[in-house]
């Protein structure tokens, strides 16, 4: 009796914790979102880094999200780098895949500051 009274009690208290997180679709989402968040902006930056450097990088800021298709987003990364005592805005797009996680194309465009 004392095993599946501690049984049940595990249960709930599994079922209380898990539930909030994946409750709804719109969480779900909010939460890849994240993980996409950050696996392409350790990407962005590491371009940025590469297309300019010894420069540094002064701002960094996640753009959002664009869906082009079921299965297909955009996400866009800002970044403001210091070059030769400019600043320049540099936008970094990724394109990729929510159904497997896969890398489809990344853009790199230099923009003025003004």
């Amino acid at each position: 009796m004392k095993k599946l009274l501690i049984g049940l009690f595990s249960i709930v208290c599994l079922s209380y914790i898990y539930t909030p997180v994946f409750a709804d679709e719109h969480t779900l989402s909010e939460h890849q979102e994240k993980v996409d968040y950050e696996k392409y902006g350790r990407i962005a930056t590491a371009v940025v880094k590469e297309d300019y450097p010894g420069e540094e990088v002064i701002d960094y800021k996640y753009a959002g999200r664009r869906k082009i298709s079921e299965n297909e987003v955009i996400d866009s990364f800002v970044f403001e780098v210091m070059e030769n005592g400019k600043p320049v805005i540099v936008l970094v797009k990724i394109t990729h895949r929510l159904d497997a996680s896969k890398f489809i194309s990344l853009t790199v465009e230099e923009q003025s500051s003004n």
